[in-house]
């Protein structure tokens, strides 16, 4: 049974349909699930190096992978200096930060510079730029916002948030990320 409601020329049941079809997306990542292959090329967007990311690199580590508007940066920062205190070992951890570019005003030459001395600064994580929102595309990523994804050792997905974490929020991937290095 559907019902069906219009108030003054609107239609309900369009309105939460809409509404059912946009939630499906925003949640796109499964949780147990390995999400289908992407590769960031060419006009998508690259490592910093300019090379290819290839989604398939999410595999025999675990991976914490941000997805984060610049606009956001403040959503990440405390969690992620508690991470670089933490020193985990990058045998067994790797920390990908994808930039949502297509997501700011600021200039990409800016940005980009700015991403190159971080990846001088932090080796040990690995720095990519989506230049079109493909992952937002791809994977119902949340746009102009932060996500944080985590990967277990075989690619599957086994946590994911968006927005800005708390103390409880933080305390749970870092309890996460030790039970399955």
């Amino acid at each position: 049974m559907v019902l069906e409601i219009t108030i003054k020329g609107f239609n309900m049941k369009k309105i939460v349909l809409a509404t059912l079809l946009t939630t499906a997306i925003t949640f796109a990542l499964s949780l147990g699930e390995t999400p289908k292959n992407v590769i960031l090329s060419g006009e998508n967007g690259s490592l910093v190096s300019g090379e290819d990311w290839n989604s398939a690199m999410l595999k025999e580590k675990v991976h914490l992978l941000l997805y984060v508007d610049p606009d956001k940066k403040s959503d990440t920062e405390k969690f992620i200096d508690t991470l670089e205190a933490k020193g985990y070992n990058s045998e067994q951890f790797k920390l990908v930060a994808i930039i949502n570019l297509k997501a700011t005003w600021l200039p990409n030459v800016m940005i980009e510079k700015k991403l190159k001395e971080q990846q001088k600064k932090l080796p040990n994580t690995l720095y990519v730029k989506d230049k079109t929102k493909f992952l937002v595309k791809e994977w119902g990523l949340a746009d102009d916002s932060s996500n944080i994804i985590i990967f277990d050792k075989e690619g599957k997905v086994i946590y994911t948030h968006v927005g800005a974490l708390n103390d409880k929020e933080m305390q749970t991937i870092f309890t996460l990320l030790e039970e399955k290095m």
